[in-house]
């Protein structure tokens, strides 16, 4: 009789540590993400969101701890797994003066996509990028760059999705847009995804699971819905507060 194993996590993190000279980024967080999951990592600036992102992504070498990403540990054997997984931003700019094509075509063999202009294609009709496939990334409106940002993210067919802030500064429209592409590509693809974020609510509608980091730390880790409860909260964002300003120890020990 043979005995079923519980799947291997997307991405497992053990006692991972970070620090620069004197600062410690990450102080030490274990947590591991399910295949086919969506968790935000949530946390005030300089609670080690982006350093933990940037190492499961294998640009930044652990102090100590472990980084296991589809199996491979990061960053010594990140040229296994870099084509399986994907990061978004509208923090990171893609070179003004390529076109839009230009650049997807740039990505899309950096990934090793075997029809890279055929991906362009499917992913303008997806994203509705034709009016502007052709035009300057630099002559592009912030709601045309985001869904370059994500025609880029997504040109490799990722496993595994970071996002860091995707619909930061958009209007509410294409931010809804955007999150909309994200649970199709999700629920289409099978595919494991990792946000980092400060809207509440947008955290809420795709989010499965939430990890709050505070000074490098993992504060709390529930689902959005337990964690609301568990607060006494009626939202998310108010959890947030909660635990960003203190007040979530506070009423642990007044209880």
């Amino acid at each position: 009789m043979r005995i079923a194993t519980a799947p291997e996590p997307s991405i497992a993190v053990d006692r991972l540590v970070k620090r620069y000279k004197a600062v410690t980024a990450v102080d030490g967080i274990s947590f591991a993400i399910a295949a086919g999951s969506c968790a935000a990592l949530l946390g005030g600036n300089g609670a080690g969101k982006t350093t933990t992102i940037s190492t499961i992504m294998g640009l930044v070498e652990p102090t100590s701890g472990r980084v296991v990403v589809l199996g491979a540990e990061m960053p010594r054997q990140r040229h296994r797994v870099l084509h399986r997984i994907n990061f978004e931003s509208p923090y990171v700019n893609m070179p003004m003066r390529l076109t839009v094509r230009q650049n997807l075509n740039v990505f899309g063999m950096l990934y090793g996509c075997a029809d890279v202009a055929g991906r362009i294609r499917a992913l303008a009709e997806d994203l509705d990028l034709g009016d502007f496939l052709d035009r300057p990334t630099g002559k592009l409106s912030a709601g045309q760059k985001t869904r370059v940002a994500l025609a880029k993210a997504l040109i490799n067919e990722p496993e595994i999705l970071l996002l860091d802030e995707p619909t930061a500064s958009l209007d509410p429209d294409t931010a809804d847009w955007v999150r909309g592409r994200l649970e199709d590509y999700r629920r289409e693809r099978g595919a494991t995804i990792l946000l980092a974020s400060h809207n509440m609510s947008e955290v809420e509608r795709l989010c499965d699971r939430v990890i709050m980091l505070k000074a490098g730390g993992i504060e709390d880790d529930d689902t959005p819905e337990r964690l609301i409860n568990r607060y006494g909260r009626s939202n998310l964002e108010e959890v947030f507060l909660d635990i960003a300003r203190g007040r979530g120890e506070a009423r642990e020990a007044a209880q």
